[in-house]
């Protein structure tokens, strides 16, 4: 039931993109290519401190919802 609610969703949504995201950018920066060719990393350092954001949004999200469908439930008790 849970995985039904449309804000539970939408925040998991965003977690996994969050960490897929995060992954993304840890392999660029752990790549040999990187550190051999001297590129830089600015990019995608920042861009994980986005995804850290995100997915830290998206917890929250799901942490409402779930005290919203809590209290939803408490009424109808």
């Amino acid at each position: 039931m849970i995985s039904t609610i449309p804000a539970f969703q939408s925040g998991l949504n965003g977690i996994q993109k969050g960490l897929q995201s995060l992954d993304n950018n840890a392999a660029k920066i752990a790549s040999a290519d990187t550190f051999k060719s001297g590129a830089d990393v600015t990019e995608p350092l920042v861009n994980m401190l986005s995804d850290k954001l995100q997915v830290q949004a998206s917890a929250k999200v799901i942490e409402t919802s779930n005290a919203m469908l809590g209290s939803i439930i408490d009424i109808k008790v």
